[in-house]
């Protein structure tokens, strides 16, 4: 499912349903019945094999254990193993990993920090469903972030809550309030890092909060999920598409845990 800004900061998000080749527009389809049907078949998204269960996201099992991007490592940056080089695919780690990231603060299910490549905002923040978001420091690797995150989950989460954001009661918060004093209270911590890996590594942002709004009629009061392994239809009238979820009358689902899966859209 892609995700992309608005003209006009006050509009919504606009979604597109991916389907085959087509793109299903999913903002006007608003309030009208939906039917997901799933085939049995599942592709590895990588190499295009097809495979009997998906792993990281649509990767077949091979391509799970051999791809530095299924390595554990993405998941938790401060593990990098390329300098010791046991790095699965090292040009593809210099490609995506020796690149600048962001650390930000969002406000999805409540104030949590993340980290990003820098060309993937806003991307990032639209997938996790935030109302807002707010890049707080620049460093130079996947690495250094990891690292950087580490020390601020000292003081926030680094999860959000996705039953609680598909609510849709979540507050409005003063992001730069929070930049603020988060970064005075590990002030001396990222002196810390600064004087590991260079004075101009770590860089402060001065950035402007930006704020989201997500094509969503009705808010679920209690929040059941579809599950494609369990039940191959899916069928429904859409509520709403917040993150990478379609909200149905009859639940939710999260269509990014289901990719490579083929499936017939009604």
């Amino acid at each position: 499912m892609a995700a992309g800004l608005p003209g006009r900061q006050e509009e919504q998000v606009v979604y597109h349903l991916r389907a085959g080749e087509h793109r299903v527009a999913l903002n006007e389809r608003i309030g009208e019945q939906l039917s997901l049907r799933w085939t049995g078949a599942i592709a590895c998204t990588h190499c295009g094999r097809a495979t009997k269960k998906s792993f990281a996201q649509g990767h077949c099992y091979p391509c799970f254990k051999r791809l530095a991007q299924c390595d554990t490592c993405i998941m938790k940056p401060e593990t990098c193993h390329y300098f010791q080089g046991t790095c699965r695919e090292p040009e593809w780690g210099e490609r995506h990993c020796f690149q600048p990231h962001v650390v930000y603060l969002a406000n999805s299910s409540g104030l949590k920090v993340g980290i990003t490549r820098k060309t993937q905002m806003p991307t990032r923040w639209l997938d996790q469903g935030a109302i807002q978001a707010l890049p707080i420091l620049e460093v130079d690797t996947r690495q250094q972030s990891g690292f950087v995150e580490m020390l601020f989950k000292e003081q926030v989460a680094d999860r959000t809550n996705w039953r609680a954001m598909l609510k849709g009661d979540v507050e409005v918060m003063d992001l730069v309030a929070e930049r603020d004093r988060l970064l005075s209270l590990l002030a001396n911590g990222l002196s810390q890092l600064r004087e590991a890996h260079g004075p101009d590594a770590i860089r402060t942002l001065d950035a402007a909060p930006q704020n989201f709004h997500y094509p969503v009629s009705v808010f679920p009061k209690k929040v059941a999920s579809h599950n494609f392994d369990k039940q191959p239809l899916v069928e429904g009238v859409l509520q709403g598409v917040k993150g990478q979820y379609l909200i149905l009358d009859s639940g939710v689902i999260n269509l990014r845990k289901f990719t490579g899966y083929e499936i017939q859209v009604h």
